[in-house]
């Protein structure tokens, strides 16, 4: 890696647990598609060259995305995601590859879009150097993650439950800002946002989780429920997460970002 690791991710297993979630992953995505529908919203009005959606999962934005440029590429890491996304006929061309080594030209893209996908880098600034490279002068990027303190009521309940890190670590603003500015893209635009979901039980909250694919995947971390009676500690320590709606809350802190290249 050119720069500052922030984490040490097996790219293969990652793959692998994406692309196994890939068949049921819509059913499971509803923050996911709120905060890739908000990031959206942000994007210019115009026609744009060619653009990237980085992380395309299933391909839920390429419809979208391929109405508002001439040439579209969307990118995962995982094959199963990319088979999901190529039944969506948005006319994209669809490569498998990682963020943090991009399989495209310098300066090719006019627009980058990629929502939730870039928390999971082992390098947060590798892949905003990519960006950079891949982008023409004047190119923009949007995209979203994941900050620190999200899903901190599951973490503070895995606390009392056994005292391990169960939930990833994510990058803090002050630490992606400087990320994004040592990477070349010096006036970065970062809006910060919190995400409150609310759900009848804690077990549905997992559900989603694993649905998805993203368990655990930062090193030392303790996957997996491990029985019945961790399960049964865990939902009870949960419960004090209750809000008055009745509903359990899980939160997330997102950072919505805007860059051009010079």
């Amino acid at each position: 890696m050119l720069h500052e690791r922030f984490q040490a991710v097996d790219k293969a297993q990652l793959a692998r647990r994406f692309g196994a979630a890939a068949r049921h992953y819509d059913a499971h995505a509803r923050f996911q598609q709120e905060v890739g529908q908000a990031l959206l919203a942000q994007l210019p009005q115009g026609q744009w060259g060619d653009a990237l959606d980085l992380g395309c999962g299933t391909g839920f934005f390429l419809p979208a995305l391929a109405s508002r440029c001439q040439q579209l590429h969307g990118l995962d890491l995982a094959p199963g995601m990319l088979a999901q996304a190529a039944r969506r006929g948005s006319g994209a061309r669809l490569l498998c590859g990682d963020a943090e080594a991009l399989p495209l030209a310098d300066a090719s893209l006019d627009l980058v879009f990629s929502s939730l996908a870039l928390q999971w880098c082992e390098c947060p600034q590798q892949a905003f150097a990519e960006l950079h490279r891949v982008l023409r002068p004047g190119g923009r990027v949007l995209f979203s993650t994941l900050l620190d303190g999200s899903l901190w009521q599951l973490a503070q309940a895995w606390q009392a439950v056994d005292g391990k890190p169960h939930i990833n670590r994510f990058l803090g603003q002050t630490r992606l800002r400087e990320a994004l500015e040592k990477s070349g893209f010096e006036t970065p635009i970062i809006e910060v946002r919190p995400w409150h979901l609310g759900y009848g039980q804690l077990a549905e909250l997992l559900r989603d989780l694993k649905g998805i694919g993203a368990s655990q995947v930062n090193e030392g971390g303790q996957e997996g429920l491990g029985g019945r009676a961790r399960l049964v500690r865990l939902t009870q320590a949960y419960e004090r997460f209750r809000r008055g709606d009745g509903l359990l809350e899980a939160s997330y802190r997102v950072a919505l970002v805007q860059l051009q290249r010079a």
